[in-house]
């Protein structure tokens, strides 16, 4: 039995990467899944590695920046599997880059679907939780918020600042609810990651060695692992906490 037996969570961006590091976590100590994204084909490749483990896990292709269909969507979700117990927003798509280059339509692009549609997952899913006796809302940050440059990064770290915000004040609205509301800033060796590493090989030999553990993160073992408790018993008196999951680099304060 895992730690999560019986339990339905809601991974967004499951269809690679962190994401689908994040939903195979979960699967595995019990929970069935509904993996979310864009991507039909990636989806479906989560999810069969989630069956493969006797996972129950269902495909769900949505674009999060379109909050409309947010309520709707999870309305579906929770009809499906019987109910929604953890929420995990991890999707997210923006314009990186020096701010001069920066269009208004590319810094808004960070914010829907980085803060409002975070907004919009939380807000749906609380009365889903609520009917479950609470649940557990993890948001995804970066440790780029608090990094000594963030040069190329100042939309990416403003959407995610907001997130942060939003999160600690659902965990101090929400608490009496028994919901929990954490956030992690992770790093990991994502597809995204991957590619930046192979073109930039000197630059991303000298961000390791920035990492005092020495090296970027696993998506599932150092990043879905560590979600997965803070989804779990041993976690239930934590909220409102930002963990960084980058093998201690950033100092949050």
């Amino acid at each position: 039995m895992g730690r999560l037996e019986g339990k339905v969570g809601i991974v967004t961006g499951a269809g690679q990467g962190v994401g689908r590091g994040i939903a195979l976590a979960l699967g595995t100590e019990g929970a069935s899944i509904a993996v979310l994204g864009r991507t039909p084909e990636k989806l479906e490749t989560t999810c069969e590695l989630l069956r493969a483990r006797g996972v129950k896990a269902d495909p769900f292709v949505c674009d999060v920046a379109d909050t409309d269909r947010v309520p709707e969507l999870l309305d579906r979700i929770a009809g499906h599997f019987g109910g929604i117990d953890i929420l995990v927003n991890n999707a997210y798509s923006g314009a990186f880059g020096p701010l001069l280059s920066m269009s208004d339509a590319d810094f808004r692009a960070g914010f829907g679907s980085g803060p409002f549609a975070t907004f919009a997952f939380m807000k749906a899913a609380h009365p889903h939780l609520l009917r479950r006796g609470g649940g557990v809302i993890v948001n995804l940050l970066s440790s780029v918020m608090v990094r000594w440059d963030q040069s190329n990064y100042g939309a990416y770290a403003a959407a995610k600042s907001a997130i942060r915000s939003v999160t600690r004040t659902a965990a101090s609205e929400w608490g009496p609810d028994n919901i929990r509301v954490n956030a992690v800033a992770p790093h990991a060796v994502s597809p995204t990651y991957e590619r930046w590493e192979a073109e930039n090989p000197e630059e991303a030999a000298q961000f390791r060695a920035t990492i005092p553990l020495g090296h970027v993160g696993d998506c599932e073992h150092d990043v879905g692992r560590a979600v997965a408790m803070l989804c779990g018993p041993d976690a239930r008196y934590l909220t409102g906490a930002t963990v960084p999951l980058d093998g201690g680099q950033a100092n949050f304060g």
